[in-house]
C-alpha cells in the first residue's frame, strides 16, 4: 500500500535532488580542473601531491565549516577523498 507523500515532503525532496545534481556537476568541473593542474604538474615534473596546498586547504574548509554551522571532521575526511582522487589521477598522468 502507498501512502500519499505530503506536498512539503516532496517539494524538499526535489529541492534536495537539484542540489545533488549540482554537486555532481560541481565535482565534475573541480576534476576537469584539477586534469589540467596534473597535466601541468607532469609537464614540470612537479609531484603529484603537495601537502603544503592540502594542508592549506583543509583548514580553509575548516573555517568554512565553522561559519556554516557544519561538521568539519565530515567535511574535511569528504574532501580528503577528493584530494586523494586527483592525487591518484595525478600520479596516473606522470605514468603517461
Amino acid at each position: 500500500m502507498s501512502e500519499q507523500m505530503p506536498a512539503e515532503l516532496l517539494k524538499a525532496r526535489s529541492k534536495i535532488d537539484q542540489i545533488d545534481r549540482q554537486l555532481v556537476e560541481l565535482l565534475a568541473i573541480r576534476f576537469q580542473l584539477t586534469l589540467q593542474v596534473g597535466l601541468l604538474k607532469a609537464d614540470q615534473g612537479l609531484a603529484a601531491f603537495d601537502e603544503s596546498r592540502e594542508a592549506q586547504k583543509l583548514d580553509e574548509l575548516r573555517q568554512l565549516c565553522q561559519e556554516q554551522g557544519l561538521d568539519s571532521e565530515f567535511i574535511t575526511e569528504l574532501f580528503k577523498r577528493i584530494m586523494e582522487e586527483v592525487v591518484k589521477n595525478h600520479n596516473k598522468l606522470k605514468d603517461v
